[in-house]
């Protein structure tokens, strides 16, 4: 049996339809009337546009903003590519519970209710309104001797992501941002880029935590031996089954909770590298959740910028930041809502009474 069949996934990707063009060219229209100069407001319209287009032309006011962090353990960290040892996913983990994080600070600035999904931690924690338990086991295997995942585990990930996103619209989440946390992770997102956009590892990788010159040597030979244990010489794979061999359980539950946040209509935000390379696999596996995919800035780890090209979207901001946990994400999203809202606010030439540009 397939990972889509056991999961009927392919519902999911079948309700996800792309976004209407007739309400991008709507917008661009109503943009154009405003009172301002033809684009003058750049990338904003362009934002306004796509979200006018997400939600068929009503967007919700106010709208409800959320973040997601998704947190797992990898057993590629027996191999030293981390600056960091595996403990840290865990107190990471209760640092977020206990509010005292870098998305605990910009969520609670932000008004996005932050929740903690716990997927894969080789801990246990205790009870937090913060925190989803939806472990599927306590991380994920060493990529560099055999699959990260069995079909089964990255079967129950994605299933994970998928509850969580139907339940995000049953909430009326209109704007979600999608982090993570997982020591090792760079690791796994780097594999799974590699493999996605055709560059050499050496290209994609880079220091993660803050490795030293050796130590991300050392990261790089370790992806490379993975991918040809897993793929020989083989450039390309199935999407989920890139996942499933060098990806993680966070990057897998992330995965599913793209597919079905876009299914839902969901506006989603995602963060850096990692939560990037999670979505480049539900692109690659359904390439209409480009419409619904917001950027929310560009990392400083080299691989960011070719799953950004590889999927077609643009950064939002770009503040040379790498820390994760959704941070440029929700960062992002009063940028988004100041663009929703210079579009439905601002006074059309027209009704203000200013006189248009002139003809020539």
């Amino acid at each position: 049996m397939t990972i889509v069949q056991t999961l009927e996934l392919g519902k999911v990707i079948g309700e996800i339809e792309p976004c209407d063009r007739r309400y991008s060219a709507a917008a661009q229209t109503q943009l154009d009337s405003l009172t301002k100069p033809i684009g003058s407001l750049g990338r904003l319209e362009e934002i306004a546009a796509q979200m006018f287009s997400i939600f068929k032309g009503e967007i919700p006011a106010p709208l409800h903003r959320a973040a997601y962090v998704f947190a797992a353990d990898h057993g590629v960290t027996d191999e030293g590519v981390s600056a960091y040892p595996r403990q840290v996913t865990a107190q990471m983990v209760r640092n977020f519970l206990g509010g005292g994080a870098a998305i605990n600070v910009l969520a609670r600035m932000h008004r996005s209710e932050l929740t903690v999904v716990d997927v894969g931690v080789d801990a246990e924690f205790e009870d937090a309104p913060a925190l989803v338990r939806m472990k599927i086991c306590l991380g994920s295997r060493n990529m560099k001797h055999e699959a990260a995942m069995t079909p089964e585990e990255v079967s129950a990930a994605i299933e994970v992501g998928i509850r969580l996103a139907h339940a995000s619209r049953a909430k009326g989440e209109h704007l979600v941002a999608i982090g993570e946390m997982g020591i090792g992770n760079t690791t796994a997102a780097s594999a799974v880029t590699a493999m996605l956009t055709h560059r050499s590892v050496a290209e994609v990788t880079g220091r993660g935590t803050g490795l030293d010159s050796e130590a991300r040597n050392r990261k790089v030979n370790v992806i490379r031996r993975s991918l040809r244990l897993h793929f020989g010489e083989e450039k390309t794979a199935e999407p989920l089954e890139v996942l499933r061999c060098v990806g993680g359980l966070e990057l897998a539950a992330i995965t599913g909770f793209v597919l079905a946040a876009a299914a839902n209509r969901i506006a989603i935000v995602c963060d850096g590298f990692i939560s990037t390379a999670a979505a480049a696999v539900a692109y690659a596996i359904a390439p209409n959740v480009k419409d619904y995919l917001f950027a929310g800035h560009c990392s400083e780890e080299p691989g960011h910028r070719y799953l950004l090209h590889f999927i077609g979207i643009r950064p939002v901001l770009n503040l040379g930041m790498r820390l994760g946990e959704g941070t440029g994400a929700v960062l992002a999203m009063p940028v988004i809502e100041s663009a929703v809202c210079l579009f439905t606010e601002m006074a059309t030439f027209s009704s203000a009474g200013v006189s248009g540009r002139s003809k020539t």
